[in-house]
C-alpha cells in the first residue's frame, strides 16, 4: 500500500506543468534588471588613471562588466553620464547617525527625546548621508539596538541609506570619554546600571567588548583618551591603561573584530598603537613616537578634520559647556598641523568626518580640509574609497568599480581630482544597483 501511494505521489509530481515548476537559479539571475551606465570619465580604481568613454554593466546589485565605449543591450536601462565624472561610492569611516545636527537643540531636547525619536532622526541622517554620495559608513558609537535595527532595515531594502558597519557603544572607563558624567544623582542611578560599555580593569574591559559583540557590533571602538564633547574638565590625554587597552584589542580579535581607538592626546595615541589597534580616530596631538608606531604597525589614521571646526563653531555660539569649550579650542588649534605632518610622513589615512559633531549630509566638506592640509585631491579620494574599504575589511566588495563588486557608484559634474570641492555636490548616487539620486535630484523608490 505504501509503495502504491509513493508511486501515485511521484506520478502527480511528474504531471506538474513546466510553468508551475520553480525556475532554475540561472533563470532567476537572468531576470535581474540590467543597468548600463555610460561614463564620460570613469575613475574605476582611485589611485590609477581614469578611463574615457566607458560603460559599466550592472546586473541586480553587482557590477558584471566594464566595457570600452558606450554599450547597448536590449532591455537594459541606460543611464547617461557621458558628461559626468564617475567614481566609486564614498566611504565615511567615522559617523554617528543618531542625534540632532544642532548641538544646542540637542542639549535642550535631550530630556524629552526617547529611543524612537532617535531612530527616526537616524533614518533621516542616513538618507542625507547616502544622497551626499556616501554609500558605506562606519557608525562608531550609538544606542546599539537603534543602529542595529537601522542597519538591518537598510539591508532589507526597507529604508534608503548607506551600508552601516556599527560599533555599538564606545567602550570607556568610569569618568572617561564615553561615560555619562556630571548627572545629578537621580539620573545617574538610572543610567549607571545600563552602561554596559563602561569598564574598569582588564577583566572588566573584556566583558565590555563581549557585551558590544553581543549587541551586534561589527567593529569595536574604545576611548583611549579624553574627548571634546564629554563634559569632563580632564583634558584630552590618555584615560585608559595599557592592560585595559590590550584586553580590549585581544578580546575583539578573538571575535574577529577590528578595533578603532578614539585618541586625541599623545599618550592615548601611542598606547593604543602599541596595543595593536587598526585605526586611530582624531589623533590630534601625535608626536615623533606616534609616527614611528604608525609606520611600524601600518595602522590607519582617521583624521575627522570637520569635527574640531564644527565643535569650535558650537563653542563660539554658546552650545558647549565650559569644560567642552576649552577642549574644542585646544583640538582646533592643533588638528591642521598634525594632519599635514601625517601626510608628509606617509601614514595610512582613511576618510572620516565624525558627522554628528558636524552636520549629516555635509560629509564631503572633509575633502577640502584634507587638501588644505597638504593631501592631493586624488589621494583624498583614495582615502575615501580604496583605503577606507581596506581598513573596513571589505575591499573585495566595495571601494572600486570592478566586476563582481557591489554597484556602489557616484558621479559629479567635473573632475574632482582637479577640484575636490565638486564632491560636496554629488549629482548621481547608486547603491547596490539601486539609483537614489540622478541629475542632482533624489529618485523616489519603493523604500522612500
Amino acid at each position: 500500500m505504501r509503495i502504491a501511494h509513493l508511486a501515485a505521489a511521484l506520478a502527480a509530481l511528474a504531471a506538474v506543468e513546466p510553468a508551475q515548476a520553480q525556475p532554475a537559479p540561472a533563470a532567476v539571475a537572468a531576470e535581474e534588471p540590467v543597468t548600463i551606465i555610460h561614463a564620460g570619465t570613469l575613475l574605476a580604481v582611485p589611485g590609477q588613471p581614469p578611463r574615457r568613454a566607458a560603460s559599466i554593466v550592472v546586473r541586480g546589485r553587482r557590477i558584471v562588466e566594464i566595457r570600452d565605449g558606450y554599450a547597448e543591450q536590449p532591455g537594459a536601462r541606460i543611464v547617461d553620464l557621458r558628461d559626468g565624472y564617475v567614481l566609486p561610492g564614498l566611504i565615511d569611516m567615522h559617523v554617528h547617525l543618531e542625534g540632532l545636527d544642532d548641538r544646542l537643540q540637542a542639549r535642550l531636547q535631550m530630556p524629552f527625546r526617547d529611543h524612537e525619536d532617535e531612530a527616526y532622526t537616524a533614518m533621516v541622517n542616513a538618507r542625507r548621508t547616502l544622497l551626499a554620495g556616501f554609500t558605506t559608513v562606519r557608525d562608531l558609537g550609538g544606542e546599539p539596538r537603534t543602529i542595529m535595527s537601522l542597519r538591518d532595515a537598510v539591508e532589507q531594502g526597507l529604508f534608503a541609506g548607506p551600508t552601516i558597519v556599527p560599533a555599538a557603544a564606545m567602550i570607556s572607563v568610569s569618568g572617561g570619554h564615553g561615560d555619562v558624567n556630571g548627572l545629578n544623582r537621580d539620573l545617574d542611578a538610572i543610567h549607571a546600571p545600563r552602561a554596559t560599555n563602561v569598564c574598569n580593569g582588564a577583566d572588566d574591559c573584556r566583558r565590555a567588548v563581549r557585551e558590544q559583540v553581543s549587541n551586534g557590533a561589527e567593529v569595536i571602538k574604545f576611548a583611549a583618551s579624553g574627548g571634546v564633547l564629554s563634559n569632563v574638565a580632564g583634558g584630552l590625554d590618555r584615560q585608559m591603561m595599557d592592560d585595559e587597552m590590550r584586553a580590549v584589542v585581544e578580546t575583539a580579535r578573538s571575535f574577529g573584530r577590528r578595533v578603532a581607538a578614539h585618541a586625541h592626546g599623545t599618550g592615548g595615541i601611542n598606547a593604543a598603537l602599541e596595543a595593536g589597534v587598526d585605526s586611530i580616530e582624531h589623533g590630534t596631538f601625535a608626536d615623533d613616537r606616534s609616527f614611528e608606531l604608525f609606520r611600524r604597525t601600518r595602522a590607519y589614521y582617521v583624521p575627522t578634520l570637520l569635527a574640531p571646526v564644527a565643535a569650535l563653531a558650537d563653542a563660539e555660539r554658546g552650545a558647549l559647556t565650559p569644560a567642552q569649550r576649552v577642549k574644542a579650542r585646544e583640538a582646533a588649534a592643533a588638528v591642521e598641523g598634525n594632519f599635514a605632518r601625517a601626510v608628509r610622513e606617509g601614514v595610512n589615512i582613511a576618510f572620516g568626518t565624525d558627522s554628528g559633531v558636524s552636520r549629516h549630509g555635509e560629509n564631503g566638506r572633509e575633502f577640502a580640509l584634507m587638501v588644505r592640509g597638504g593631501m592631493s585631491p586624488a589621494a583624498a579620494i583614495q582615502a575615501a574609497t580604496v583605503n577606507a574599504a581596506t581598513l573596513l575589511g571589505r575591499a573585495e566588495t566595495i571601494g572600486t568599480i570592478e566586476a563582481g563588486k557591489d554597484a556602489d557608484i557616484i558621479a559629479v559634474a567635473g573632475d574632482p581630482t582637479a577640484d575636490v570641492r565638486l564632491l560636496e555636490n554629488v549629482g548621481f548616487v547608486m547603491r547596490r544597483g539601486r539609483i537614489h539620486k540622478m541629475g542632482g535630484e533624489r529618485q523616489l523608490t519603493e523604500v522612500d
